[in-house]
């Protein structure tokens, strides 16, 4: 993976550090915990993580039980493979309630959304990468809210990444106002180097949090996304935003 240091200094200290639980996160579908990361390092612990228990998941029709934790972490290393950073640091490992997710937290301003952001035409391109990345990952739950800024970087970043690799298509999102758009060649460029990658075997990637099926649905979307010029306009014959929308 296209990781930079700070970022593979944060994976380790997500892998390793003792969680101390500190409360639930209200609003969330899933049991979702904020934990403190004690690493024994006087000048990281004062970091913090969300931690998301395969044991907290709510049972859905459409997605197998216990996986959701599984797919963020690789909604996260597809990010890093693509070197884009839209997703913060999400590693796998067990915690005081069992295996699950635990992604960096991202502070930011509660008040700031999607439909905040999107006002601000320069943030339009990242907004775009964005939506090119829920293409590829068949987001089925980009919510206003699951896009943050994160406030001391000034960049956006996207979270809640647990319904996404669906077999079927299943993209539900709000960012539809960059319809239209073009997907800049590099974008393109690193989206078929995911595709070739995959179709080499890269078993490194998501092949120990995917199916044997969703990993060859996702190279396909590759390779479709790599040809694909612009940002589609929201389908007809389905459901294209989530509920709520923030």
């Amino acid at each position: 993976m296209d990781r930079s240091p700070s970022e593979r200094c944060a994976a380790r200290l997500l892998r390793d550090a003792e969680l101390e639980l500190l409360g639930v996160l209200a609003g969330a579908s899933n049991h979702t915990l904020l934990v403190r990361l004690n690493s024994g390092d006087t000048g990281e612990d004062r970091q913090f993580a969300v931690y998301k228990p395969q044991r907290g998941e709510r049972p859905l029709w459409d997605f197998p039980a216990g996986t959701l934790c599984r797919r963020e972490v690789a909604a996260y290393r597809i990010s890093a493979f693509l070197g884009w950073g839209l997703v913060p640091p999400t590693v796998l490992r067990a915690g005081p309630l069992g295996m699950g997710s635990v992604q960096q937290f991202v502070l930011h301003d509660p008040a700031e959304h999607y439909f905040t952001l999107v006002e601000d035409p320069a943030r339009h391109d990242r907004l775009a990468q964005l939506a090119t990345f829920d293409l590829l990952v068949n987001n089925a739950d980009r919510k206003g809210g699951h896009v943050l800024r994160v406030v001391e970087a000034d960049r956006l970043v996207g979270i809640d990444h647990g319904l996404t690799f669906h077999v079927q298509p299943k993209l539900r999102t709000v960012i539809w106002e960059l319809g239209g758009r073009a997907i800049r060649d590099d974008w393109r460029a690193d989206v078929r180097r995911l595709a070739t990658s995959l179709g080499d075997g890269d078993i490194e990637l998501v092949a120990d949090l995917l199916d044997s099926d969703e990993v060859a649905v996702l190279q396909r979307r590759a390779e479709l996304l790599a040809d694909r010029a612009t940002l589609p306009d929201p389908p007809h014959d389905r459901r294209p935003y989530p509920w709520p929308p923030v």
